[in-house]
């Protein structure tokens, strides 16, 4: 079965993520503590310990998503000698999973994935004033109904489609009054219900240019090689494998709508059968089928999930 390893994104993180893996298996050890050498913060204890009102800030979550979905692929390949590349045709990452996901492939240094994502997530914090902007989930709404309803709400402020997710489900994001006025013009374009989101910050719109802004200067002092893998951006939905296209991606990623409906579409297009969730959660690997009926999702995060795929990989 062909496939492609996906990571996930903001709102997989739990206290305790990360524990089992790194119990059974000293390569996760590794990884979690050169993450928290590259941070100079032990966060791999509050993985562990929480409380979970640290860890959910954005500037833990996303560093701590990335260093489980990388402990993940490092098992495959150091514990199971499964190299990436004889077990993905692509890879892909939801928003930050797609640092993730270039870390695994090889394009970045983990250190670097850490600090970059570390200051990506200060950085879009610092964007906007908290309770300036919000975001929403409409469900039972496509793409373009939801784009037609944010132009209709919008009236003089900010609001877009952050997540294009698939099956039904589109996140909103921009100032706060605009999202709430969304919700209700997206019912008149046949969406069932909205929900505002818990989140502190309207991520992937373009209130987020000053974030887009600092992650252009850091990622202009980093080193990026060309994947392993090839990666499938969010902005484009479509694979890109040269260093400085991947950059600019991550660079337009910020402030840009997520197209992962349509990204999972063109890894089906590729020949794509399964997607292999790698990391915290279940949520991509459970958004497949509402995505593409024929392919299937598979979820690797405790060491029984790793030893059960590498008996079949």
């Amino acid at each position: 079965m062909t496939r492609a390893f996906v990571f996930p994104g903001q709102g997989s993180q739990a206290v305790g993520m990360g524990v089992d893996l790194a119990g059974a298996f000293a390569t996760a050890r590794d990884v979690f503590l050169e993450v928290d050498e590259a941070l100079k913060q032990n966060l791999f204890k509050l993985m562990r310990e929480g409380p979970e009102s640290d860890l959910v800030l954005t500037e833990n979550a996303q560093p701590a998503l990335m260093a489980v979905s990388v402990a993940v692929v490092r098992i495959l390949e150091k514990d199971g000698g499964k190299p990436l590349s004889g077990l993905a045709r692509q890879v892909a990452g939801h928003s930050l999973g797609e640092y993730s996901a270039l870390a695994a492939a090889g394009s970045l240094q983990l250190a670097d994935a850490a600090r970059l994502l570390k200051l990506r997530g200060q950085s879009m914090q610092k964007a906007v004033p908290v309770g300036v902007g919000a975001m929403a989930a409409l469900l039972g709404i496509e793409l373009e109904p939801a784009q037609e309803a944010c132009a209709e709400a919008a009236k003089g402020e900010i609001v877009s489609v952050a997540n294009d997710n698939g099956g039904g489900q589109v996140v909103v994001s921009g100032h706060k009054a605009a999202v709430e006025r969304t919700i209700e013009t997206a019912k008149a374009r046949g969406a069932k219900r909205g929900m505002m989101l818990p989140v502190s910050a309207p991520f992937h719109c373009p209130l987020m240019q000053p974030a887009a802004d600092a992650m252009q200067a850091a990622l202009e002092t980093v080193a990026l090689g060309t994947p392993r893998v090839a990666l499938v951006a969010n902005v484009l939905a479509s694979e890109i494998t040269e260093p400085g296209n991947i950059k600019q991606r991550l660079v337009e990623q910020v402030t840009g709508l997520v197209r992962w409906r349509e990204s999972v579409q063109y890894m089906k297009s590729q020949g794509v059968e399964m997607l292999v969730e790698c990391g915290s959660g279940k949520v991509l690997s459970g958004l497949v089928k509402r995505i593409d009926k024929e392919m299937t999702g598979l979820a690797l995060n405790t060491p029984a999930d790793i030893e059960a795929f590498l008996k079949t990989a």
